[in-house]
């Protein structure tokens, strides 16, 4: 590895802020989190930023549908996925939006410097039209048959079949996503860009950033098509950025899209003196870009993006690094087998680091889809970081703090065996610059699976018993523990937190990747606290329950009369008379009360988001409604154990639904 730090600025694809975080979309962000922590690691200057992409028609049209503004649904929607990232130890050195003055800048930068050398250009074309809605459709808002393929239900700009690239206008049999109408044709002036022009720079710059092979011989179909020119303008209404010096014009959402990683920077510089812009997005520079993406973005990233840059004066990427889709047992994420889980269902449940391992422990540099198997998720984590890993600590930990007051021995027993696990040092770095996780998680493991045997060979704890054996103890603890110290190094990028715990219970300040190479000797550690448990089978259950119940999808199909059910399934739903013992707000929470119920064989802690409606001392002592079957939903303010009953519109329109007179707690309503 170099003695020189190299100069790295890191991206991810910007999150869709038109919906929620969800399994499919954490692949992405761990897998580029892991890759920045470790260049962190080793010593390297890297940089890691990221932003909503906040504009276009579907943006537009859910916050109509919801009687908000496009701000309001994209700023909500970016609190959502910030905080899973966090959650998920996603640590970006800078988040920001692709709605922001930074961004409008630069994309109007970059427009007038094409413009200027002739690489944009007007033409007047004609559009799918939806007379119903009044307004021009984008692309994926065009549906019907693949001219090439002849396959069904495909989006107005690609197949998912076969992979052809089009415009709606060569669709066959297309029907408007919106209303379900036959589109129309009319005309518009739109602004093109000569992608047409860039094939043989695009070639070089292929060269040059060593794609892989998969991503390079699709780039070889669209070649082989012929490379259009691409239309990078859209008509009014639109949320997005005005085109200068038009009145009903917009940029096309994948035009200031990937301007936000720029921009994003560029919001970063403003606020440190320390950083360059055009050091790292202005040709000539030394610095190292990279792109982290879904396949099924590649296009954007390797023709169209890399084209703009050259055109416009700026750098182009190092290199785009795609990824492959997420599948959950074997097929695509489903809602109606709960296996479309969303960030923050999985958060209610389960410990993030155990997917962030599990995701490194199946990812690798190609384009080749993932597969989260939930019963190969328990067994893994369970046997690796559980049965292996933080077994080594909790072996040796008890016999140091115990016997030796907490106190490593001054040497260890066997140096070749530290050694050789030190020695590992550069495969596992090389693993992980290229992408390789999977490869670095089983020697990672080939080494823990060492260590066990070590103190397995050595038994600790028979040797204990016998005094004259208490420095063996020590030295064989303190091997063990060295060991264990190592793996945790080499699984920093990995299980972040995890990595933190255990250097603060081996009394450390920090670790760096050559830390490895010197054992910790002769000093103090703190008591042992488990680093990670054991997942139990049934908070997978629960999240797939929740996953199930709680999807927009299920509510619509309700709405909608598709997921009617019989009344033996009414009859399963356990309405009770509860008295309300206490009321108080929820500290964090705008809308929720926290009750405490008497239902008559106890009393259940529920969660109501009444608290506009009723004053809290006014609720105790009333009788109200509650569903007393409810699986309990872990949240963030604790764990409701209940529904209680109400009606109304909202806010302080909210009825609690009251039993009769003479009611007691435990009544079953019938």
């Amino acid at each position: 590895m170099s003695d020189t730090a190299r100069k790295i600025l890191v991206t991810s694809a910007l999150p869709y802020v038109n919906g929620h975080p969800h399994m499919g979309h954490m692949v992405e962000y761990i897998q580029t989190d892991i890759w920045v922590r470790f260049q962190k690691l080793i010593g390297n200057d890297c940089i890691y930023v990221c932003a909503s992409d906040a504009h276009g028609t579907p943006i537009m049209l859910k916050a109509r549908e919801l009687g908000i503004t496009p701000e309001e649904l994209t700023e909500t929607n970016t609190k959502e996925f910030v905080s899973a990232f966090e959650d998920f130890g996603v640590d970006f050195d800078n988040y920001h939006t692709t709605h922001s003055p930074e961004n409008e800048a630069l994309v109007t930068e970059m427009y007038e410097a094409l413009r200027a050398s002739g690489d944009i250009y007007t033409r007047t074309i004609e559009q799918a039209f939806d007379e119903k809605e009044g307004l021009f459709l984008p692309d994926r808002f065009v549906k019907g048959t693949c001219p090439r393929c002849k396959t069904e239900d495909q989006y107005g700009d690609a197949c998912e079949n076969c992979g052809a690239t089009y415009t709606p206008a060569d669709l066959i049999d297309p029907v408007s996503v919106l209303s379900g109408t036959t589109p129309v044709k009319r005309e518009s002036e739109h602004y093109f860009f000569r992608l047409s022009e860039y094939g043989d720079k695009l070639r070089q710059w292929m060269r040059d950033a060593t794609l892989d092979k998969n991503v390079v011989a699709k780039l070889e179909e669209w070649f082989e098509a012929g490379l259009q020119d691409w239309d990078i303008s859209r008509d009014a209404p639109y949320f997005g950025f005005r085109i200068p010096g038009t009145d009903d014009k917009y940029f096309y959402v994948w035009l200031d899209a990937p301007v936000g990683y720029p921009a994003s920077f560029k919001h970063l510089c403003d606020r440190r003196d320390d950083l360059d812009f055009d050091e790292y997005w202005r040709p000539g520079s030394d610095t190292e870009l990279y792109h982290f993406i879904g396949k099924d973005i590649m296009y954007f990233h390797t023709l169209f993006w890399p084209a703009v840059l050259q055109g416009a004066g700026f750098r182009q990427p190092t290199s785009v690094f795609a990824h492959g889709f997420l599948t959950v047992n074997g097929q695509k994420m489903s809602k109606s087998r709960g296996t479309f889980i969303k960030a923050r269902t999985y958060l209610d449940n389960l410990d993030p680091s155990y997917l962030r391992y599990y995701y490194a422990a199946k990812l690798g540099p190609t384009i080749e889809d993932i597969d989260l198997n939930l019963d190969d998720f328990i067994a893994r984590v369970n046997s690796d970081l559980v049965g292996k890993l933080v077994n080594i600590a909790s072996r040796c930990a008890g016999f140091i703090n115990k016997r030796f007051d907490g106190q490593l021995a001054a040497s260890l027993p066997d140096t070749a065996l530290f050694e050789e696990f030190a020695a590992a040092a550069d495969t596992i770095a090389g693993h992980f610059e290229n992408r390789e996780y999977s490869k670095a998680m089983r020697i990672i493991m080939g080494l823990a699976d060492e260590a066990n045997r070590y103190i397995d060979d050595n038994k600790p704890w028979v040797m204990i018993k016998d005094e004259a054996q208490l420095d063996a103890v020590q030295a064989v603890c303190t091997q063990g523990l060295n060991l264990f110290r190592s793996l945790m190094i080499y699984l920093t990028p990995v299980i972040p937190a995890v990595a933190d715990k255990a250097r603060d219970f081996l009394g450390e300040e920090e670790w760096r990747w050559s830390s490895v190479s010197e054992p910790l000797l002769g000093s103090r550690i703190n008591k042992f606290q488990p680093l990670l448990t054991r997942i139990e089978q049934q908070q997978v259950d629960t999240m797939i329950e929740q996953s199930k119940e709680t999807h927009p999808e299920t509510v619509a199909a309700a709405a909608a009369g598709d997921d009617s059910i019989s009344i033996d399934d009414f009859m399963k739903v356990d309405l009770r008379i509860a008295r309300i013992n206490a009321a108080n707000p929820v500290e964090g929470a705008d809308k929720l009360l926290q009750l405490e119920l008497d239902v008559g064989d106890g009393t259940r802690n529920v969660f109501a988001g009444i608290k506009a409606a009723y004053d809290p001392a006014s609720l105790v002592g009333r009788h109200v409604i509650v569903v007393a079957n409810l699986a309990p939903r872990k949240m963030r303010f604790g764990v409701s154990e209940g529904m209680v009953l109400a009606a109304g519109p909202g806010g302080a329109d909210i009825f609690l639904l009251s039993p009769d007179d003479g009611a007691e707690p435990g009544m079953r309503v019938k």
